[in-house]
């Protein structure tokens, strides 16, 4: 893989836990509850009220962030951990926002992460006092600001385009679209195992979850760039041969790599049919 080319593009997933003592505090108050406790009894209230457990994101901090370092012309060069190894919420941030200025402000490539991912990364910065003066840019137009949300030259949510802006469901998400082009999706972790996994000192495997997530999104953000015509596809054929090349180079050192490749399936082209 090229790496000659300037970073365009961060191709990000993130993964969060929740914050029980903040929790206890706020939906809890006077009930002497420990962070597990609380944790507990909210995630039992929401099954109740709506059938799923998982907690807001504005209880939540980044207990994983990955950031696919993706060139002007599509290919990948890097794929980062932030603050690995010891993963500390407030450095995790900092180092995102922190990198995202220092690559010039690349264009974010998400999936939902219009929804979740970016809004739980600036209440981060919000809780651990991080700057986002560039990113808010208050004194831009509003079109221009970084976080219009038609401004996809800051922001490319990739569920956002497939779903129009909310004029239809993508029912399906991210293991859907991956599924479509051969690609492994989920595999043995889904998103609301993350907390269970925290709390039973499982991050490795939670990292490893999140590379893989981000992979999924790097490929589906390929095709997403054929439709919209930013990429031919011939190029992006060339792209994903050398981008198994990369993982297979690394795979040795990466149990996240290797678990990939061992579901990799290729996209059924019915042009050469």
């Amino acid at each position: 893989m090229s790496a000659t080319a300037p970073v365009r593009y961060f191709v990000l997933d993130v993964e969060s836990v929740a914050d029980g003592d903040l929790v206890s505090q706020v939906r809890f108050p006077g009930e002497g509850l420990s962070a597990r406790e609380a944790i507990a009894k909210y995630r039992e209230q929401l099954m109740e009220q709506s059938g799923s457990d998982f907690i807001p994101y504005t209880f939540q901090i980044p207990v994983s962030v990955v950031v696919a370092k993706v060139g002007a012309d599509f290919r990948l060069q890097d794929l980062a951990l932030l603050d690995e190894p010891q993963f500390r919420p407030h450095l995790i941030t900092q180092k995102f926002w922190r990198g995202w200025e220092r690559y010039d402000r690349p264009t974010m490539v998400t999936f939902n992460g219009r929804s979740f991912d970016l809004p739980l990364l600036e209440l981060a910065a919000f809780r651990y006092g991080v700057p986002l003066k560039a990113w808010f840019a208050l004194q831009a137009r509003t079109y221009d600001q970084p976080r219009n949300r038609y401004n996809l030259e800051s922001h490319f949510d990739l569920q956002d385009l497939w779903v129009n802006y909310g004029a239809t469901r993508f029912n399906g998400g991210l293991n859907l679209a991956a599924h479509l082009l051969g690609k492994p999706g989920k595999m043995d972790v889904q998103g609301d195992m993350v907390q269970d996994m925290y709390d039973e000192g499982r991050l490795a495997e939670i990292n490893d979850y999140c590379q893989c997530d981000v992979l999924d999104t790097y490929f589906v953000f390929l095709r997403s760039c054929v439709v919209t015509g930013k990429l031919e596809l011939e190029e992006e054929h060339k792209i994903v041969a050398e981008t198994r090349e990369w993982l297979e180079q690394r795979a040795e050192k990466s149990p996240a790599y290797e678990r990939y490749l061992s579901e990799w399936g290729d996209w059924s082209n019915p042009w050469d049919e």
